[in-house]
């Protein structure tokens, strides 16, 4: 064979190992995301329970009048203090930026290494030195409340910030040096990390107010431009909704039953602009509650991936109070969903519990809350077995979390996922606005878990949904008014 015939064939061999190497990882990837992920068993990890310091002392740092500083040092020596004078090659600094101790100018703030993509400053009236990317943290300083030394800033995470005090004779640190045990102590001195022996303190980057905003999602259909009469729409919600139908089957029984002929990105509209319309007077119904309340995660598929739900739910009186949707498992989603159980009470009584699993994003959105004066218990239920008082009290409550999140994948699961995020917005909304006024309960006596006088006067399940968005509407009106 000649050596251009070599060189082909070795040329066809090195494309197909390359599409081959492609075809592979395509397929890991479908396969990794095909399976709802297993998380480890926790029996099978040694790890120690997250814990929430207190909260540390705040030391605001003294506001200083750069006016007043150039008189003293005129008085002082003289002479003014002239501004800044820079090289024709130095670049220019923002007249926006000032020093956030005396509020001097740009023109007395040097570039600190002659960078200007360091955007690191030396103010000459005060001599502070900040960054502008973080310069608010220059106007507080976090000290540890044992030793009373200034917090360390060691970590940038989603949402917050982690603060750390270094000191090894902190009382804090040699409480829990004394306290380890023989065993305790060789680990430790094998592996720090294993251990949690200085004090933490977590700075969150959200306020309350930014809890307020509920997520939206846009639509492409205006229900009162709709071509479907009220009583189909409502027709459509029952198949789609309350047996959780997926869009073509819901399209498929319009038109062998009903003799209707609609498409599925029809009703996919359709179901969207009614989550849109409702998803106000499901959030922010004034909801008679007890005392239970539990939190859970559940998997929902999008765009081929996991993402999450957070549900929780008045376990008494079977109503869903926050299902909040995120791809993924983060301290801030935990946060907001909380949040929709707090804000319902206007004084919030000492023995709120909160009953959830292991997962550590409650335990820091419980310190996020105390940091604002918002106090309440998470009670977390850890593993299957009862290995613990807390959990044979407490168990019963995670396993109603757990059956919430089976019927909510039993009508999910027939619609196969969605293509984009506004799907599952849109679903999870009229799933809770079914469960918590149209679905009868066998806990309660077999009614729904919120009565309606309005939807009693309704002879069947349409009209009840077609009532349900006049009510929302109602109350839409109401809060604008008001």
């Amino acid at each position: 064979m000649s050596t251009s015939l070599y060189a082909e064939l070795w040329e066809i061999i090195n494309t197909q190992q390359q599409f081959i190497a492609l075809l592979v990882y395509q397929l890991s990837s479908i396969y990794a995301n095909a399976k709802v992920p297993r998380p480890t068993d926790i029996a099978d990890l040694d790890y120690q329970k997250m814990t929430v310091d207190e909260l540390p002392k705040v030391v605001e740092m003294e506001k200083l009048d750069y006016k007043k500083l150039l008189q003293e040092h005129l008085h002082q020596t003289g002479k003014p203090l002239k501004p800044v004078q820079r090289r024709a090659s130095s670049p220019t600094l923002p007249s926006t930026i000032h020093c956030p101790r005396c509020q001097a100018p740009s023109d007395y703030l040097y570039l600190n290494n002659g960078k200007s993509d360091n955007d690191q400053y030396l103010c000459k009236v005060c001599a502070n030195l900040f960054n502008d990317k973080n310069r608010y943290a220059k106007e507080m300083i976090f000290q540890c409340p044992h030793c009373e030394k200034n917090l360390a800033k060691i970590k940038d995470r989603k949402g917050f910030d982690v603060y750390k005090c270094l000191r090894k004779d902190c009382p804090y640190y040699t409480k829990r040096l004394k306290g380890l045990s023989k065993k305790e102590l060789k680990q430790f001195k094998k592996n720090k990390s294993l251990f949690k022996m200085h004090y933490i303190y977590r700075s969150f980057d959200l306020t309350l107010s930014d809890l307020e905003a509920n997520p939206d999602f846009k639509t492409k259909v205006h229900l009162n431009k709709i071509h479907s009469s009220p009583y189909l729409l409502g027709l459509i919600l029952t198949y789609h909704v309350n047996y959780g139908l997926s869009a073509e089957k819901t399209a498929a029984l319009m038109f062998d039953v009903h003799q209707l002929k609609i498409s599925g990105q029809t009703i996919r509209n359709y179901a969207r602009s009614v989550a849109h319309w409702v998803q106000a007077f499901t959030d922010h119904y004034p909801y008679e509650l007890s005392d239970q309340f539990c939190g859970d995660e559940t998997y929902i598929r999008v765009q081929g991936k996991w993402h999450y739900i957070y549900f929780f739910f008045d376990a008494e009186k079977k109503i869903i109070l926050s299902h909040r949707y995120n791809r993924h498992r983060d301290t801030e989603t935990a946060i907001k969903a909380i949040h929709d159980v707090v804000r319902r009470f206007k004084q919030l009584h000492d023995a709120l519990q909160l009953i959830v699993d292991g997962n550590p994003i409650y335990k820091l959105a419980q310190a996020f809350y105390a940091q604002n004066g918002i106090d309440f218990e998470v009670i977390q239920v850890i593993g299957l077995t009862n290995e613990d008082p807390v959990s044979r009290t407490y168990r019963p409550l995670k396993q109603i979390i757990e059956r919430l999140n089976r019927t909510f994948k039993g009508n999910y699961k027939p619609l196969g996922g969605f293509h984009s995020g506004a799907g599952p917005l849109a679903h999870v909304t009229l799933f809770t606005t079914y469960f918590n006024f149209l679905r009868p309960h066998a806990k309660l006596e077999k009614n729904v878990p919120v009565l309606l006088p309005e939807l009693n006067e309704c002879p069947d399940m349409p009209q009840k949904w077609i009532k349900l968005l006049q009510l929302s509407e109602d109350f839409i009106k109401g809060r604008q008014a008001s």
